[in-house]
């Protein structure tokens, strides 16, 4: 492969290079031959099920390869955005292999919990494998989002010799501090259940009759039976133990010696991560400039691969993931190197509503991190605008503007106007006079004091309009408990301060002239937040000190510059290729039921897709429902309800308007027919977590297979 290279540079003389891979492998792509179906086997006789993608005209030809290892069923769920990915690598020269994780899709055996040591292990066999193909030059890269991204770092910081290169996107290094479980000790009350309701439902999908055979029924009541209860297990470690520690690199963070491309939106919840991975990287290179590189792309999306992404603008993320395997696999000398380590996009302030599908602003990019060009500021307390100190209460109804913790793009779990819950909570206000931009992490330390032996906070970062309309920036969640350590957290004393000190999560803005800059801080923030199991009121004694990655604007047409050579050498989003995936989705919808006379409150959510097969007629249905409620006048009253239900339908159906109706009335003849319906309960009484689980599994319409779980946790004071 040959590099066509062309250099530009900004002002200190940073070289920012051109997408040539893109003119390389679009101008003329190489033949993709695919092997839709094999199996890795492992030492232990369990076989992953894989997909390759492989240049056709390979010959004698050994090449670098891509992996992506995931839970998501090859065959199916993640097909169509496969196809998105994997043969534009094989077009550019790469061998590219999607494989399912064991018990998922058409692999055998059982999963047994998120990034387990047995995954791990399997990975690294994995890793072997391709490396040992004929096909393979012995050279492996790891590309994933979420999942996929947290198991790319997770394998490179094992040191597998194949491992060559890491691109991981929307994942953490720290699984207690930011994932869907919790966010500064506190229980992310939105997706601590619904992500175990998910997975109760993915765990029990059977294989495909058409790759297993015989045997297949047997085996799908198997899954059913062995799947693990993920709710009881991580409501079980509330604290940030030892089963946290395990697959979080930030433990052994010289461990990994590989270069890094880390990618993350501002609408996702792992993007702290970017920072992290940065910081960590410049410590080292500080005592050894040979140590692995790792840069940072921060985009203005949600949990999406960038060139999905949403809301916009996306880039062309193909071309980009190509310019790091050139580099670090295929030796090319493209400048990927000495380019800037972080290029971020800063969104502007904007109306609340009208940035739903793109969000207006600019890119910019700073050579190294931290950049000279962003002081962490403390913002003066005697300019801030002071709310009343009346006590906070736990059981207030507001958080239902907030955004949903984990979310995809959808305009429905984006957040709307704060103003309402900011009127209800502590508040400081800052008039920005001439703007300010921020790009980084937010700290906030403050002093609390509660009624209780326990208490739990959010705290939001907002920009206020003239118009008094209050745009949620970001936010974090903390327990109090934890004031000292998440791993050894220790009862309150009622009516005595604590010092908190706690990150927001990272973010990038740029508040205009004449707005404010708002910290609202509110001891009940539902459902983001899972709430203290008494009545809990919270004082804040004095006012907090706020700390703003603050970025100073040197010259607005460098600025204007550099944002337009970043653009370039991004691009935009191609034209998907065509597929044999005929996919589609109703718009997410999240709806709010008031119960006036009760004073309660109902936010549910559901998400609807579908999609056909057209090589083989499969069709596939999701559909996930999720309610929280809780009332004001009773601190036990919280509670989740998460519903699933997946369908699969051999041949292809004449799918109408109503995709799941007519899912549903197919006739029982029509080929493989199989449904699962789940229902995962989560609640609280003021000792413990109660959870339930309940799946029915369907086939040909009768009844085939059911499970039901129910469990009673200890809180650990949450």
């Amino acid at each position: 492969m040959s590099s066509n290279t062309e250099n530009s540079a900004l002002p200190d003389g940073t070289p920012t290079s051109s997408p040539a891979p893109a003119d390389r492998y679009r101008n003329d792509p190489r033949p993709v031959r695919i092997i839709k179906h094999t199996r890795i086997p492992l030492s232990d006789g369990v076989e992953l099920a894989a997909r390759v993608w492989l240049p056709e005209d390979l010959g004698d030809e050994a090449v670098p390869a891509v992996l992506e290892y995931i839970p998501y069923r090859k065959n199916d769920m993640t097909a169509g955005r496969d196809d998105t990915i994997h043969p534009e690598f094989a077009r550019a020269g790469y061998a590219s292999v999607r494989v399912d994780l064991r018990g998922c899709g058409d692999s055998t055996g059982v999963m047994t919990d998120e990034y387990s040591a047995t995954e791990l292990d399997d990975g690294l066999q994995v890793l072997k494998w391709i490396a040992a193909q004929d096909w393979c030059s012995g050279k492996v890269g790891v590309i994933g989002k979420s999942w996929g991204g947290f198991n790319g770092l997770q394998l490179a910081a094992l040191q597998p010799p194949e491992l060559a290169a890491v691109i991981t996107i929307c994942s953490t290094d720290d699984r207690y501090a930011d994932d869907v479980h919790y966010n500064g000790g506190t229980i992310v009350g939105d997706q601590m259940l619904s992500w175990a309701s998910t997975m109760w439902a993915y765990n029990a999908r059977p294989q495909d009759p058409a790759i297993m055979g015989d045997g297949w029924k047997d085996d799908w009541r198997r899954r059913i039976d062995e799947a693990p209860v993920n709710i009881e297990d991580w409501l079980g470690h509330q604290r940030r133990d030892d089963y946290w520690k395990h697959a979080s690199v930030c433990e052994t963070p010289d461990a990994i010696e590989v270069p890094v491309l880390a990618v993350g939106g501002l609408l996702d919840e792992y993007r702290t991560t970017l920072f992290r991975l940065m910081d960590n990287a410049n410590r080292r290179r500080s005592t050894d400039p040979d140590s692995p590189a790792v840069h940072a792309l921060l985009g203005p999306w949600a949990h999406n691969y960038p060139h999905q992404a949403a809301p916009g603008p996306g880039i062309d993320f193909i071309s980009e993931a190509l310019r790091w395997w050139d580099k670090w696999m295929s030796g090319i000398d493209n400048g990927v190197d000495e380019q800037p380590q972080l290029r971020a996009y800063v969104p502007d302030s904007t109306p609340i509503y009208s940035d739903r599908e793109h969000r207006p602003g600019r890119w910019i990019a700073e050579a190294t991190w931290p950049s000279p060009q962003i002081t962490d500021t403390v913002m003066p307390a005697d300019e801030a605008h002071i709310s009343d100190l009346a006590p906070l209460d736990s059981t207030a109804l507001l958080g239902f503007q907030g955004e949903s913790w984990l979310q995809f793009g959808e305009a429905a779990g984006m957040a709307g106007d704060q103003a309402a819950d900011d009127a209800r909570s502590y508040t400081c206000d800052w008039t920005l006079e001439n703007g300010l931009e921020i790009v980084g992490t937010p700290t906030v330390r403050a002093t609390l004091t509660s009624d209780h032996d326990r208490g739990v906070i959010a705290a939001r970062l907002c920009d206020v309009a003239p118009d008094g309309s209050s745009r949620l920036v970001t936010l974090g969640l903390f327990n109090l408990t934890h004031h000292s350590s998440h791993e050894h957290p220790e009862a309150l004393t009622p009516g005595t301060p604590v010092d908190v000190d706690f990150p927001l999560l990272a973010t990038a803005h740029r508040f205009a002239p004449g707005h404010r800059l708002r910290l609202s801080i509110s001891a009940s923030f539902w459902p983001n937040l899972w709430p203290s199991p008494e009545t809990t009121l919270i004082t804040v004694d004095s006012t907090p000190e706020l700390t703003l990655p603050i970025r100073t604007v040197t010259s607005e047409d460098d600025d204007a510059r550099i944002s337009a050579e970043v653009t370039a050498q991004l691009g935009t989003p191609p034209t998907p290729p065509v597929s044999v995936i005929d996919a589609d989705g109703a718009p997410m919808t999240r709806e709010l039921d008031w119960d006036l006379v009760g004073r309660s409150a109902t936010v549910t959510t559901v998400t609807e897709d579908w999609q056909t097969d057209l090589s083989d007629g499969l069709f596939y249905y999701t559909n996930e429902r999720d309610s929280y409620s809780r009332s004001e006048t009773d601190a036990l009253s919280p509670v989740a309800t998460c519903e699933r239900t997946i369908i699969y339908r051999r041949p292809a159906l004449e799918i109408g308007a109503n995709h799941a109706q007519a899912a549903a009335t197919a006739s029982a003849d029509a080929g493989w027919d199989v449904e699962l319906r789940s229902r995962s309960t989560m609640r609280g009484d003021e000792d413990n977590f109660l959870v339930t689980n309940e799946l029915v599994a369907y086939l040909d319409g009768q009844r085939f297979h059911t499970r039901t779980t129910s469990a009673s946790i200890p809180r650990h004071l949450n």
